[in-house]
């Protein structure tokens, strides 16, 4: 029994720092995104974002016009705080809290997905405003 038990405490060991490592990766990019976004960078917030969502929106200035529209608080905010994230095969799921320039909280979602060259892209976000149902 103890043998199960070290072994479950090692491989705890060994799985959290990868969680930690990739959860950290994760928020460098929804970071460096959310930074563009501020600057007004279109080019650089639009080089996070997933071939997939690329493939949606084939111009940076589309994507920043889509994002302006359909995501004001993740475009423009008074705050933005990680919160829970979660890890499996390659892909991550990350909640931000945020609060917009008007002073209303929500809750975004942002999924990442590791890519065949190792980065991790950003492969969309759903925005609630707090409270309400999923």
């Amino acid at each position: 029994m103890r043998v199960l038990v070290l072994l479950v405490a090692l491989a705890l060991n060994w799985t959290a720092p990868a969680f930690a490592d990739d959860v950290a990766a994760a928020q460098s990019v929804i970071q460096a995104q959310e930074q563009a976004f501020s600057r007004g960078d279109a080019a650089a917030a639009y080089s996070h974002a997933a071939p997939e969502i690329k493939q949606l929106f084939p111009e940076a200035d589309i994507f920043m016009q889509m994002v302006q529209q359909a995501y004001t608080p993740v475009y423009r905010h008074k705050s933005f705080e990680f919160g829970e994230a979660r890890t499996a095969n390659g892909h991550i799921a990350q909640r931000v809290h945020i609060v917009d320039d008007n002073g209303e909280s929500w809750e975004a979602m942002y999924t990442l997905e590791q890519q065949g060259d190792g980065s991790l892209k950003i492969t969309g976000c759903s925005l609630l405003k707090a409270g309400q149902a999923v």
